[in-house]
């Protein structure tokens, strides 16, 4: 079944909520810019939990035959762009996430509610 951007953004939200990530905004930015309709925000504690967010984050999206168009700052794992065209996920450090703070920059952006995965 085909995905919409929209649930696409979705399902990378809720595999970085399924790696324990924190602060998990999905942003609605196709009004503010070209460069996509969708940002996925996020934060990880620690290195190997960046990596295990991205990883986790490439693999549900690729299950859905979404390919990643290209990965950023993975060697530094500080701030990792996922590109995945129309949804491009941020996941940071804490210290680099409160730095940029680029829900900010991104204000007028509508942020859609997600379920958390508490319960």
């Amino acid at each position: 079944m085909q995905q919409t951007i929209e649930q696409v953004a979705r399902r990378a939200a809720t595999a970085a909520q399924d790696k324990k990530a924190t602060d998990v905004l999905v942003m609605n930015v196709q009004a503010l810019t070209p460069m996509a309709d969708y940002f996925v925000i996020c934060s990880a504690t620690s290195r190997p939990q960046v990596e295990a967010v991205t990883r986790a984050i490439r693999d549900d999206l690729g299950e859905l035959g979404v390919a990643c168009k290209g990965v950023e700052g993975l060697e530094e794992a500080r701030w990792v762009l996922l590109d995945f065209g129309d949804v491009v996920v941020h996941v940071f450090r804490p210290e680099e996430r409160e730095f940029y703070h680029i829900e900010r920059l991104w204000g007028d952006a509508e942020v859609l509610p997600l379920e958390t995965s508490n319960g």
